[in-house]
């Protein structure tokens, strides 16, 4: 396991973001842990955006305050063990000073394995972890609390998931291949691979491809790929977040136009690209720095290779 950490403290604030891999037989399935602890920290919401993993998140304090889901009908609430689906809508997560946690981002081609459902169960909802995964959720959170440091959190999290995957193992448990190419495939091409060739590449119909791709995914794979393309597309933003530059972002990514990305980013954002990097350096600034660069999606300074080799 490599622990990456990164610690700012300020006098009373402190701000804790550390970062874990995997155990090698989860690679590929899970692509990162990300531990975070903030105490003396201005009362905030942050913006939880789409991205390509399932999000799994076990507090340690203070349960996680759900100000409005992805799905706006779902009402808002308290989770000590939240899990949540691919979306292509922001939440939004209250943060009254003080969270602490460990985020599990779950690529979705390991959900059917990890979770004992296909991504598609999950698609745009959120819950509590234990509806899904029984007992097993709240009694890791309980040893994850337990531990002393987040070196023994993350190997809780390696003991318990690795049990899952070899429950899987022995029940036979197995994702399509073609879905499973079919996501390399929208991955690889940063999500600008059209989906009549992806279709063509797994030798499905494009009809039979997206069906089967929402009830493995969550998402049609048009849905997927703007989630992919975004996610890129807002972390090289927040990697230039001095200097941005949108129309080159823009053509860097696939969009038309600098107009087509700020249209795309207000619909999944839910706000303009310019809007989110104010917002986010505002945060930064007051000594805000979210788990794992955000409850729903990586962080800014990741690059896009080592999110990438995790799923190859």
């Amino acid at each position: 396991m490599r622990v990456d950490a990164g610690v700012a403290d300020a006098t009373a604030v402190l701000d804790e973001a550390v970062r874990g891999v995997p155990a090698p037989p989860l690679r590929g399935l899970v692509a990162w842990y990300s531990g975070y602890r903030q105490r003396g920290v201005e009362r905030r919401r942050h913006r939880g955006l789409p991205s390509p993993y399932l999000t799994l998140i076990l507090t340690l304090d203070e349960p996680l305050s759900i100000a409005a889901h992805p799905d706006l009908r779902d009402p808002p609430g308290d989770y000590l063990v939240l899990l949540g689906g691919l979306h292509t809508a922001p939440a939004l997560i209250e943060v009254p000073g003080r969270q602490s946690g460990v985020q599990v981002a779950l690529g979705p081609l390991g959900a059917r394995a990890l979770l004992g459902l296909p991504a598609g169960g999950l698609a745009g909802i959120d819950v509590h972890a234990e509806d899904v995964l029984g007992a097993g959720a709240r009694y890791a959170q309980e040893r994850l609390r337990q531990a002393v440091d987040w070196p023994g959190r993350f190997a809780v999290l390696d003991a318990w998931l690795l049990g899952r995957l070899r429950d899987a193992d022995l029940r036979g448990v197995r994702l399509p291949a073609e879905v499973a190419e079919a996501w390399r495939l929208l991955r690889a091409s940063g999500g600008r691979a059209r989906v009549a060739a992806v279709a063509g590449e797994v030798g499905w119909s494009e009809r039979h491809l997206r069906n089967r791709f929402v009830a493995e995914v969550g998402l049609t794979p048009k849905a997927a790929a703007r989630v992919i393309r975004f996610d890129l597309a807002r972390r090289r933003l927040a990697q230039r977040a001095t200097a941005p530059d949108l129309a080159g972002l823009a053509a860097d990514h696939g969009y038309a136009d600098q107009s087509h990305l700020d249209r795309e980013f207000t619909a999944l954002a839910g706000c303009a690209p310019t809007a989110w990097l104010a917002e986010e350096f505002r945060n930064i600034q007051a000594g805000h720095h979210p788990p794992g660069g955000g409850l729903r999606q990586q962080s800014a300074q990741s690059s896009q290779s080592e999110s990438e080799e995790q799923f190859r």
